[in-house]
Order: structure tokens, then C-alpha cells, then sequence
């Protein structure tokens, strides 16, 4: 399928009503995201795939550079859009607290868009609801629980209007989803995911705009593709592309912001090779698409096996009202 292709020509982009005093970040007329400075980020409990790979002591992040990281990321958000900072109300048995995609997701198709709080698979993580309500609720969101095993936007990607796309069979159960078409008239394409390398839905799926989606489609199956296909341009990427990040991207405005530490690995080395190979297929897609793409080194992040996209929580999808091309 062509990265063009109309599919909808009536489509028009969800489009939030400008008001005197918006009641929460969502209706802002700008680009809104939730983060955490890492003050309670640690590796101390392997609970991913990745790092059971790594031994104990080569996992274990260095503080001050995941600060300056972090802060990097940070800036380059803030210098268009509103960032709010999740509190961390103390440092232990909150290990991951920094990875806000997992604490939940917005409801932008509904108004007022309530948030859902994540019930986490990941033992470790189950301390970081008891953050997420109490903190959604003091900004005036409608605030539920889900019921079943659910990991936040990172496995619920929003596509259009009310429909989205949620991955399940890892960290998150195809229950949560038909709770939550019941409950929030929306249209969820449930995809199967099986990698543990690749165990949530931001790893294999990244929509770059309101049409065109990056899916991993050997990750699924046909039929689940096709599915996708009714309702997005289906823009495929490899796995090998995904295992390096490709889809773990975040779109601010024009720009795709992706994690890359290219700058510390060998030239040559297999590892250096799918980076570059990562990169160029993501400036690529992203040239034409009228976009350009920002890097950010993360490196102490994927100590605890997470990428860009782990770190950053939407609040409004404001980028996505905008067609470039």
C-alpha cells in the first residue's frame, strides 16, 4: 500500500473546540504530554526481556546521565508544547514510574476525554497506579481503573475519531479493550502480540499521522492486518527496524523524535549497522511525509529496556490535526 493512498476521503481530524479556559491540558490548543524526572528510576528488578539479557552490574544506570538524558527530551518537548511533571511521591517501588506511556491514556475522541489508569501486569510497576489516580483526578479528568490487565497508551494506539489499535497477549488482555468499547464507544482493532523482545504495542506500531500508520505487519497476523488496513495506510517497517526503535517514536508538530545513541556504538558493528540501517528508513519515511526527524540519546534508558516512546504520556494528540502533505 502506497504511504498516501487515500482510504476515507470524508476524514476529517478530530478538531478540539477552542475555549475561553481550558479544563484540562487535552483541550489545549497546543501539544500536551506527561513525563517524570527519574528520581525513583532504577533496573534493580529485571522485568523485560531485554534486561534479563544483561547482567546485574551492566544494567545498572548511571544517575547523573540519565538526568542530563531525560532533561534533553524534556527541553525539546517544552519548546512547543505544554509538559507537565508527574510527581514521584517516593523512590522505592517505583522503578519505572519515569515511563509514562504505561500509566494510562487520554481518551481524546470523547468530551470531556476521560483517562484510563493502567492495572499493570509487571509486578514492579503495580505501585505507579496508586500515582496515576490521585494525580489525573486533581486535574479534573474523569478518572477509571481498568479492570483487566492493561498497560497504557503504549499498548493502545490511537488511529482516528474513536477508533484505535490495542495489542494484548503480553502486558495487556483483550478484555481491557471490549470493557472499554463498552464503556467508551470506541472501535479498537485488537492485534496479538507474541515477542517478549517486543512487549507493547509502541515497539511494533507508530501512527505518523491521522492516514498513515508504521505497523511491523510480520508481527501479526494477515488477518489483523487487514483489519488495520480499513482504517489506516499501512506503512510497513521490519522487524529488525522495530528491535532498534523505529515505531518507539514520539510526533511533535512536524518532527518525529526518536531514540538513537548511535554516537556510542562501534562503526561496523552489527549493532551499528541496524542503527544506521533504523535511522535512514525513519528520515526516509519521514521525508515524505514533510517531517524531519530528531534523535536522542536514551542510552540509560534502555538499561531498563525502554525506548523514547516509553517516556512520554500523551495528553492531547494536537499534532495529529495538522495535514502536511
Amino acid at each position: 500500500m502506497t504511504l498516501h493512498e487515500p482510504i476515507l476521503e470524508g476524514r476529517e481530524a478530530p478538531h478540539v473546540q477552542p475555549t475561553a479556559r481550558p479544563r484540562t491540558p487535552t483541550e489545549l490548543q497546543r501539544p500536551a504530554f506527561l513525563v517524570n524526572f527519574p528520581f525513583s528510576y532504577s533496573t534493580e528488578v529485571a522485568n523485560n526481556a531485554w534486561m534479563t539479557d544483561v547482567a546485574d552490574e551492566e544494567r545498572e544506570p548511571d544517575a547523573k546521565r540519565a538526568m542530563t538524558q531525560f532533561l534533553s527530551l524534556y527541553s525539546f518537548l517544552a519548546s512547543e508544547g505544554l509538559v507537565y511533571l508527574l510527581p514521584t511521591p517516593r523512590l522505592e517501588d517505583l522503578q519505572d514510574l519515569v515511563f509514562t506511556a504505561n500509566l494510562g491514556i487520554v481518551l481524546e475522541h470523547l468530551d470531556p476525554s476521560p483517562v484510563v489508569v493502567s492495572n499493570f501486569t509487571s509486578a514492579p510497576r503495580r505501585g505507579e497506579s496508586e500515582v496515576g489516580l490521585p494525580f489525573f483526578g486533581s486535574m479534573g479528568y474523569e478518572v477509571r481503573f481498568a479492570p483487566h490487565c492493561f498497560e497504557g497508551e503504549a499498548d493502545l494506539k490511537h488511529l482516528h475519531d474513536n477508533v484505535y489499535v490495542g495489542g494484548y497477549g503480553l502486558r495487556s488482555e483483550r478484555e481491557s479493550y471490549e470493557w472499554m468499547e463498552r464503556e467508551f464507544d470506541m472501535e479498537i482493532v485488537k492485534v496479538r502480540e507474541t515477542d517478549p523482545y517486543l512487549y507493547h504495542l509502541d515497539c511494533t506500531i507508530f501512527p505518523l499521522t491521522r492516514e498513515d500508520t508504521l505497523v511491523c505487519t510480520e508481527m501479526f497476523e494477515r488477518e489483523e492486518v487487514a483489519e488495520l488496513e480499513r482504517h489506516t495506510n499501512v506503512v510497513d517497517v521490519g522487524v529488525d527496524e522495530c528491535y532498534s526503535g523505529i515505531c518507539n517514536s514520539v510526533r511533535l508538530s512536524n518532527t518525529i523524535l526518536n531514540g538513537s545513541s548511535l554516537h556510542d556504538l562501534t562503526a561496523g558493528s552489527e549493532d551499528y549497522n541496524y542503527e544506521v540501517k533504523k535511522n535512514r528508513r525513519l528520515e526516509d519515511i519521514a521525508v515524505e511525509h514533510a517531517m524531519e526527524v530528531s534523535y536522542f540519546d536514551l542510552g540509560e534508558y534502555m538499561k531498563g529496556g525502554a525506548l523514547l516512546s516509553c517516556m512520554v504520556m500523551h495528553l492531547n494528540r494536537y499534532s495529529y490535526a495538522f495535514r502536511l502533505v
